[in-house]
């Protein structure tokens, strides 16, 4: 067992900023998880485009304008003020005098600002095309660097300790609901561990991973999602999941985003045929619609011509030793499965990238139980509303996460959050569990999960969709509860039980809101169905 004053769950922007900015603090101890052996390997690490700033003649009130305007009307204006007037400030600070990124320059030595779809100002911050593995990096090595930091690897949180849910004392039922930690499951000794604390912060990511196409990483599968429901915790937004339009669409390469800046630099969709199409479906934006328009654009194109892919062309709008610099990563990766971008268009489909919902939470971090925050992917600020703003997601991850950092520093400074006992907090109990999870068995499930919310809680959906996937995965649910109950803990377990509750959670709220809005589309929509794009 372990104490801490705060844990952290998560090794991305929000979770390393807010471990850095809590360090400073030489007393305070820190300890910071991740599943993944390798600390870098979060939704950050696979961020291409960029990171807001501000850029020449742009300001904090065009940002939020375009931010809104993104969101089709569901995102919450001061949530958008925060990050629009704080962010840039904080940029500075933690990313580059803290974690010495270097961002890309132009020939005279000024930062060089990319532009992306439904951005009225060039304004973001990039590294080539792989800024958020420039971000994790320079992070990790930072969070590694502080004596007060202890960083696990290689465990996964199993559910979080909440009082009165794992006290002993039966009349803690009457109290209000509380977290103090987390069991964590090392995947190494194969044992349950408690990690207690004063304060718990999720920053454990999206979900992506519940789809069959998605530009997510494997651990993505709303593990952070899932434990704060079981708690309790608030959820919003959960029928908002952002598909992105551009994905390679080549065997093997399944998933590998191709960055919206791609469109920024003037890149253009074309049919296989090679006639552009977007201009039908946003006569004001084209290619730089925001990303539910662009994305249903494709899915429509692809639907009513029977089209397998679309295709994106960079190479006759850019110099080919442009492209090469600007994106090394998508160059190299499309030229290793034989696609020479400089020569030739990308074929691109859409595939499941961020999730617009999550823990609701307030400008401060909090959740609606005491004493755990959530930052990042996983939370809910409203900052994105409808759908997400491009290159917007790790400023919120930065700036939500020192502001989280600095609420529990002044609760913990004033002595006004405790940390349990050993006593007071049950030991995991794993008594009677004699089965081994069964990978085969955990795979094929993952499967069908993967399938029905690709098919019937998607780019488009209805009411008989929605409704045909809560059935399924409710059955589903029951049999892998059952299997849960019974066989002893494995990664993969705990990801395909959080897995199919997050889905559920998800196909729930996609039919509860029968109104279309940003990227959550329903044909059958009361309000007439929203234009198609």
């Amino acid at each position: 067992m372990k104490t801490t004053d705060v844990l952290i769950l998560g090794t991305g922007i929000a979770g390393a900023v807010a471990a850095l900015k809590l360090a400073q603090n030489p007393e305070r101890r820190i300890i910071v998880i991740t599943r993944d052996p390798d600390p870098n390997e979060s939704n950050t690490r696979w961020a291409q485009g960029g990171i807001i700033e501000r850029g020449p003649e742009d300001s904090a009130d065009l940002l939020v304008k375009d931010i809104l305007a993104a969101g089709a009307g569901a995102s919450l204006p001061r949530a958008a003020e925060i990050l629009a007037e704080e962010g840039p400030a904080l940029l500075k600070d933690a990313l580059i005098d803290i974690a010495g990124i270097r961002f890309d320059h132009g020939v005279h030595g000024e930062l060089e600002y990319g532009i992306e779809a439904a951005h009225s100002r060039r304004r973001i911050l990039h590294v080539g095309d792989g800024t958020g593995e420039a971000i994790s990096t320079g992070l990790v090595e930072a969070v590694r660097s502080r004596p007060n930091i202890e960083m696990l690897t290689n465990a996964t949180a199993v559910d979080l300790i909440t009082y009165p849910h794992h006290s002993r004392d039966p009349l803690d039922t009457y109290q209000p609901i509380a977290c103090h930690g987390a069991y964590v499951f090392d995947r190494s000794g194969k044992a349950i561990h408690r990690t207690l604390a004063a304060s718990t912060i999720l920053a454990t990511g999206g979900l992506g991973r519940i789809y069959r196409n998605t530009t997510n990483p494997v651990g993505a599968r709303g593990d952070g999602l899932a434990m704060a429901y079981r708690a309790r915790a608030r959820i919003l937004n959960a029928e908002y999941i952002q598909f992105h339009p551009t994905t390679l669409s080549v065997p093997g390469a399944e998933g590998f985003l191709i960055s919206e800046a791609v469109r920024g630099e003037g890149g253009a969709l074309l049919t296989p045929g090679g006639k552009p199409f977007m201009e039908k479906y946003s006569p004001e934006w084209k290619d730089l619609a925001p990303r539910d328009i662009v994305a249903r654009a494709i899915h429509n194109e692809m639907e009513e011509c029977g089209y397998s892919h679309v295709l994106l062309d960079i190479a006759t709008r850019m110099d080919a030793e442009k492209i090469k610099h600007r994106f090394p990563n998508i160059y190299a990766e499309c030229l290793r499965r034989g696609i020479d971008i400089t020569c030739e268009p990308i074929p691109v489909v859409p595939a499941a990238h961020y999730f617009c919902g999550g823990i609701a939470v307030d400008e401060w971090g909090r959740s609606s139980i005491a004493s755990l925050y959530a930052v990042g992917e996983v939370s809910c600020t409203g900052l994105h509303g409808a759908n997400r703003l491009a290159s917007t997601s790790l400023l919120e991850g930065l700036v939500w996460g020192t502001r989280a950092a600095r609420d529990i520093e002044a609760k913990l400074s004033a002595g006004a959050a405790r940390i349990p006992t050993r006593e007071e907090i049950p030991a995991w109990d794993e008594s009677g569990l004699t089965k081994d999870a069964d990978p085969a068995l955990i795979q094929g499930d993952m499967q069908t999960i993967q399938n029905i919310m690709w098919h019937y809680v998607g780019l488009v959906r209805s009411g008989d969709r929605l409704s045909r996937a809560i059935r399924e995965l409710r059955h589903m649910q029951n049999e892998i509860e059952t299997f849960y109950r019974h066989t002893k803990l494995s990664d993969g377990l705990i990801g395909l039980r959080n897995a199919v509750e997050v889905a559920l959670i998800v196909a729930q709220a996609a039919r509860h809101n029968r109104q279309s809005r940003g990227c959550h589309y329903r044909v059958d929509s009361v309000d007439g169905g929203d234009r198609l794009l």
